[in-house]
């Protein structure tokens, strides 16, 4: 397995950061990589970190407790785990490392729907490693992130990414298009506006994040390719 870099720093743009003593740092990366048309790899990575004098007098340096690194190869677009890999890069005891190969049954299980009760079963309390638990609980949403990631990159053989729904698409093709989305949030309930609106056959509203990079660019809203809405 490749070397794994460090936690990139996340920095808040508007939230500004509580000025009391540091206690304790929790880190999650989780990113996912095209390996290949049919292929999403996810790498997810926790760690946790102490500040600089709380265990070790005059000790300068922040002190990594745990880092455990989770890559996970998934079929696409049926989103069905293919291999698992877990590495324990930092770990208190010694027998850490024991329950590493347990994770192997990630294998054949789909990651989208019913995922997390699954982990929990397989994985949770006496059955696992707390922290790798909860960064697979953190993954598996990456993976329906990356879907239109994927579809993105323009087909091998020529084919449309993906094709465009109909004016008055039916109830059927709508959950076809959108049944990694429907029921997942508010926002994306069967019963509520944004669906509706699908029905109806209107343009999906841009995400306010695309409105916002467009306008930066100089560039009408307006095109973005509601395909990846």
């Amino acid at each position: 397995m490749a070397s794994t870099r460090p936690h990139p720093t996340i920095e808040h743009e508007r939230v500004v950061e509580p000025d009391f003593p540091l206690v304790h740092d929790r880190t999650y990366s989780v990113r996912a990589y095209r390996k290949g048309p049919k292929e999403l790899l996810l790498r997810g990575q926790i760690r946790d970190q102490k500040p600089p004098g709380i265990y070790i007098d005059h000790d300068t340096e922040p002190l990594t407790v745990h880092h455990m690194v989770v890559d996970i190869e998934i079929q696409f677009p049926e989103l069905v785990i293919t291999n698992a890999n877990v590495v324990m890069e930092t770990h208190p005891h010694t027998s850490c490392t024991t329950i590493t190969e347990h994770y192997e049954k990630l294998i054949g299980m789909s990651i989208a729907r019913g995922f997390s009760r699954q982990i929990r079963e397989l994985f949770g309390g006496p059955r696992g490693c707390t922290h790798t638990t909860a960064l697979l609980q953190a993954m598996a949403p990456v993976a329906v992130q990356s879907i239109w990631g994927m579809e993105s990159f323009e087909p091998e053989d020529g084919t449309p990414v993906r094709t465009p729904l109909p004016s008055n698409p039916t109830d059927e093709q709508i959950r076809e298009r959108f049944a990694f989305n429907i029921n997942t949030c508010h926002v994306w309930r069967e019963d509520g506006p944004t669906i509706a609106g699908i029905k109806n056959g209107d343009e999906m509203e841009p995400p306010l994040w695309i409105v916002d990079r467009f306008k930066e660019l100089g560039l009408d809203p307006a095109e973005w390719d509601s395909r990846f809405g």
